[in-house]
């Protein structure tokens, strides 16, 4: 209540000292110029004091402002630079409103004009870091996924399909700022079916505001999806040929048509791939009913082939100077087939031998939809009202057939004919989620050097997942008892904000907020009634950050936050799907909600970014970790809860220009682990130091070519009892821009160097479930030849030299807590 008290007082008692100056720019037809110059100068010499952008109506403000005599001014490709008559700003008098000017058109005839992107690839901001994702020549034919495994401190764990940031897994990933209420493998599934072409940024959030969800304890991942705000009607398509393990292909096209008032907008993308990638695993392990100890020898490979299809569409429209009404959808779904093939042999000490061969065909289809009706109203001059509902919709049904033969040295069958070990085999499963969201948001520019914002939020879901595996026995179909599940759950989360923005001095801003979410989670099971969870929990999330500018380049910020990672629905859920005859992957409805701690130091100067982020987790869920039941007769794979976990993570953040056409960007997180992990045979405690490293050179080539060549590696690492060595992959790319706007061909190839291979231990750190000792060696496509991918891509319609513009969309906030059944 101190940091609220603080802000009021704030809010109350600071002067409006600074002043500001608004206006808007339009065509001479009256329609908005977005995007434009409006540079503030000294009169007395027009030297720069302040540079602003038009918005996507064409409004600017330029604050703080301290009492001078000032000129603006404005300029945009295709446009005459005007500049404004002198005015004075004075402490009575702090505010300008420059009012409405048209700009005129430039009627003089341009040659060709060739318009390279200004922005990096990779940008700080205050509360994070931001990839702009068009700026790669590897993007074309890539997926959501490639991108972020090349982004600065994530890191993709392909073998349990999670995302860590910064080293740790509490992530929350949004689209367009809409939280994915989904499980992490279903959301990793999303980002690997999704175009990278379709993608305009990635906001990587480490400490993000009062505004965003508290959940996702390391942060918070944002995908911005493309939107053009290009006056008339235009459009793009590409088409991506690609061969690696085999063949894969995507093509999209987008298409929009904006008005002065309406913008309509759309887009449709089709991929296919068919990809590749084995496990060679050695362990051993005392499995009571195998027969005591062992030593095991495994082989798995997997054939996959996926088809993706994504679609977008949307509307904006301009009901009056104030008042924009706007809908948009995205449709994802999702066909893939899968066979696995296993080959083990089991040494039963001293001499018992037992082969096992298992063929599982996995099918697995899936639909995502997200709506979104929002209202943005200007009320009166700095300050505005959003209204946003949205509507997510996500169906997963993913059955499978196993065919095994389980049998000792004399070919006879083993382990009994009993539905542990049936040679015949068959898995359901089933989740479907449906999520409502309703939030409003509210903004105020208190004055000169105070703005204040508040909002409310309240979210709604309901989760159906229906799972099993059957067994054949005596050619009847009989249920494996332990693997039944049948789940219903809803959760209710209310939220409220504020937080307010306060100008201390032209060097100095401080930002405090405060959050409160009330979450009620009930899971039921809806055969029997009964009620396995009934939680509520009610959070109060502080958030505050210090900046100041250190001269014209340099700024220093000092920031703190808390936030939550509340278990996905799945990973509450007592689900089961078959791993092997002795092994199932499961739930855990004991799992408690990690509440973590951060507090960041960070330093940019001329796009150099140097930070440190101390962080506290308590009860940080791990996934993919084993323990036994209490017979002995079955390995549980599930989610579990550590202790503690403390981290000190720095980041560094270098671009070097060495010329006009060779620009460079190195990226490095290093950080310090302690945590405690308790769910083992032996309870433990474990630091390290760990690491992770990307790397993006870009070259402009003469004849219009460009080039680009990128890699990462992350390295040695822990998730809770479970070591992965370190990991990477270098990465390149040639582009071509045809003469006379015949569009652009581009060659990528994925992992040069076939190095992307993934090895994890087991019982390397602690005494594990079955005293198991492995090693497990993952080999994904690139292992076996480089991705190659070839792209033919162009742009038709309007030129989009006087207005083009993308903007993000709606609302700003929901969906990611589920998983794959």
């Amino acid at each position: 209540m101190k940091i609220l008290h603080l802000c009021l007082l704030l809010c109350g008692f600071i002067p409006a000292a600074f002043g500001q100056v608004s206006g808007r720019l339009t065509t001479a037809a009256g329609q908005p110029i977005p995007f434009a110059n409006v540079l503030l100068l000294k009169s007395s010499d027009t030297s720069l004091v302040k540079a602003a952008l038009t918005d996507e109506k064409g409004a600017y403000r330029i604050e703080p402002i301290t009492p001078g005599q000032y000129l603006l001014r404005y300029s945009n490709v295709g446009y005459q630079v005007f500049t404004s008559a002198p005015f004075i700003l004075t402490a009575a008098q702090p505010q300008k409103d420059a009012g409405t000017l048209a700009l005129t058109e430039d009627t003089h005839q341009l040659g060709e004009v060739v318009v390279r992107a200004e922005k990096p690839l990779f940008q700080p901001r205050t509360d994070g870091m931001v990839v702009n994702v068009q700026n790669s020549l590897l993007t074309k034919g890539s997926s959501a996924l490639n991108v972020l495994e090349r982004s600065p401190g994530v890191m993709i764990d392909y073998r349990n399909n999670g995302i860590m940031l910064n080293g740790k897994s509490g992530v929350m990933v949004m689209i367009n700022g809409k939280l994915v209420r989904m499980s992490m493998d279903q959301v990793v599934s999303l980002l690997n079916s999704m175009s990278a072409d379709n993608i305009e940024k990635i906001e990587l959030l480490t400490t993000p505001g009062s505004r965003y969800d508290a959940d996702g304890s390391a942060g918070m991942i944002n995908i911005v999806l493309r939107k053009d705000r290009q006056q008339g009607t235009h459009g793009a398509f590409s088409i991506t040929g690609g061969y690696g393990w085999r063949q894969k292909g995507t093509a999209g096209m987008n298409l929009a048509h904006n008005t002065k008032r309406t913008n309509l907008y759309g887009s449709y993308t089709y991929s296919m791939n068919k990809t590749y990638s084995d496990l060679f695993i050695t362990s051993a392990q005392n499995m009571p009913v195998l027969g005591g100890r062992m030593e095991v020898i495994a082989w798995d490979t997997t054939h996959q082939v996926q088809h993706n299809h994504d679609v977008t569409a949307g509307i904006d429209h301009q009901l009056n100077d104030k008042t924009t009404l706007g809908a948009n959808v995205a449709y994802n779904s999702s066909r893939s087939g899968s066979t696995t093939i296993t080959n083990a042999g089991y040494n039963v000490l001293p001499d018992s031998l037992l082969q096992y061969n298992g063929i599982v065909n996995g099918h697995n289809r899936w639909q995502n939809l997200l709506s979104s009706i929002y209202l943005e109203k200007k009320l009166r001059a700095g300050e505005q009202l959003n209204l946003d509902v949205d509507y997510l919709y996500f169906n997963n049904n993913n059955p499978s057939e196993v065919f095994s033969q389980f049998v000792n040295k004399h070919g006879s069958q083993a382990g009994g004919n009993d539905s542990l070990f049936a040679p015949l085999q068959r898995g359901f499963a089933n989740t479907t989620i449906q999520v409502g969201v309703a939030k409003a948001d509210y903004s105020r520019q208190l004055n000169a050097a105070v703005k204040l914002e508040a909002g409310i939020k309240g979210t709604y879901t309901r989760s159906t997942s229906t799972s099993r595996i059957e067994s054949l026995i005596n050619d009847k179909w009989v249920n494996r008892s332990e693997t039944l599940n049948d789940i219903l759950m809803k959760e209710s989360i209310g939220a409220a904000y504020t937080s307010v923005n306060v100008q201390l001095n032209p060097a100095t801003s401080l930002v405090a907020g405060l959050r409160y979410e009330y979450a009620h989670t009930r899971m039921d099971n809806p055969q029997t009634g009964e009620s396995t969870l009934n939680r509520k929990l009610g959070v109060l999330f502080p958030n505050i950050s210090l900046s100041r500018k250190l001269g014209e380049d340099a700024e220093l910020q000092l920031a703190y936050s808390k936030r939550i990672s509340r278990p996905s629905y799945n990973d509450l859920a007592s689900y089961v799907i078959y791993s092997d005859p002795t092994a199932v992957y499961t739930g855990n409805p004991f799992l408690r909600p990690t509440i973590t701690h951060n507090i960041k130091l960070g330093y940019n100067n001329k796009g150099y970014t140097f930070s440190l982020l101390f962080s506290r987790d308590k009860d940080p869920i791990i996934r993919y970790q084993i323990s036994q039941t209490a017979a002995a007769n079955l390995l549980y794979i599930s989610p579990q809860n550590m202790t503690y976990l403390n981290s000190i993570t720095f980041q560094a953040n270098v671009p070097v220009k060495v010329n006009d056409w060779w620009n460079m960007s190195y990226s490095l997180t290093g950080a310090l682990y302690n945590y405690k992990v308790v769910h083992t045979l032996q309870p433990v405690k474990q630091t390290y130091l760990g690491h992770s490293f990307n790397f993006s050179e870009t070259f402009q080539l003469p004849k219009r070519f460009s080039a680009e060549l990128s890699g990462w590696y992350n390295a040695r690492s822990y998730n809770g009892s479970v070591k992965v060595d370190g990991f990477g992959a270098i990465n390149a790319g040639v582009k071509k821009e045809l003469n006379n706007n015949a569009g652009s061909l581009q060659l990528s190839v994925t992992d040069v160097l076939r190095s992307f291979s993934i090895h994890t231990q087991y019982g390397a750190l602690t005494r594990e479930a079955f005293d198991i000792v492995n090693n497990v060696f993952i080999h994904t496509e690139s292992t076996v030849r480089p991705v190659f991918r070839l792209t033919y891509a162009r742009s038709f319609g309007g030129s989009g030299l006087k207005s083009a513009a993308r903007k993000e969309g709606g609302a700003k906030d929901e969906r990611d807590r589920i998983r794959k059944e």
